[in-house]
């Protein structure tokens, strides 16, 4: 099914209240009204605005998504990413350093005359054909390209991250929310047999007061014990217990059948015999 199909037959079926009502006096295409479509994990998929879809609801609207939460319609649990990568602490030197050390004024004196030497290469005539400009221009790329490698650089690490879940025994809700100068109504209800939920709020109250809700994960920091009771706690994988080589459906006759190749005895002899002809004959 299509996101638009979707989206249409969802604004379609919020216009009708039923066979005996007919048209509903409120739809989702009243201006002063924001609906949304969720799953179970607080992401939109059905929105007025297409650049919501597929957005954390807490971005979008953290009031809303601030009172669901209080309200127990949704639970935060804690997942962690042991394979992540994150970048290393950046180290900001003293000025005194090279004072305390005068190896590290030495060194830093070094760098400095490797890079000059690097440039001076880059911009030399042996390197190609360059003049004027394209040595300026490889100089920026260089700086630029020094510079990404520095920001870019990552290490392994563990992080930590906030994972929202509806709580299912909760069919429908609603409430208010205490805003600067109104309050913000809403109403939440389960769409049966899915995982999803239709939520409505008044998008005439300013509830820009109230922060995001953000999924961004944080580094998690070990002091040196724990780090160490961690390593040792870590498993290394088992081997099966027994061995899958075969498939009782499987042809082996298929299999390894490249062995058996061999060489065509005409290919073979077409480069002796383009040789030992005159040049005549094979023009």
């Amino acid at each position: 099914m299509r996101m638009e199909f979707l989206q249409r037959s969802f604004w379609a079926a919020t216009r009708q209240c039923g066979a005996a009502e007919g048209p509903c006096p409120e739809s989702c295409q009243d201006s002063d009204l924001d609906c949304f479509v969720v799953d179970n994990n607080g992401f939109i998929l059905i929105s007025e605005r297409p650049q919501e879809v597929g957005r954390f609801l807490g971005e979008v609207d953290g009031a809303l998504m601030t009172q669901l939460l209080s309200m127990g319609v949704f639970s935060q649990v804690t997942m962690y990413d042991y394979q992540a990568m994150c970048r290393p602490p950046t180290h900001h030197h003293s000025a005194s350093q090279p004072l305390v050390s005068p190896i590290s004024a030495l060194l830093t004196a070094t760098r400095w005359l490797m890079n000059e030497l690097l440039l001076l290469l880059l911009e030399w005539r042996a390197w190609g054909s360059w003049r004027g400009d394209h040595g300026a221009e490889a100089k920026t790329v260089f700086h630029h390209s020094h510079k990404h490698k520095k920001q870019d650089l990552l290490q392994p690490c563990d992080t930590a991250y906030p994972v929202f879940i509806y709580q299912t025994a909760v069919r429908e809700a609603n409430g208010t929310v205490e805003c600067r100068a109104c309050q913000k109504a809403f109403v939440m209800q389960q769409v049966p047999s899915s995982n999803l939920l239709l939520l409505v709020t008044d998008r005439t109250c300013d509830c820009s007061t109230f922060p995001p809700v953000l999924r961004e994960a944080e580094e998690v920091k070990y002091n040196t014990s724990v780090k160490c009771d961690r390593m040792r706690s870590q498993k290394l994988r088992r081997r099966p217990d027994a061995c899958h080589a075969f498939h009782p459906e499987e042809n082996a006759q298929d299999c390894g059948g490249a062995s058996d190749t061999s060489a065509s005895l005409p290919l073979l002899m077409l480069p002796l015999w383009a040789w030992v002809l005159p040049p005549q004959l094979l023009q």
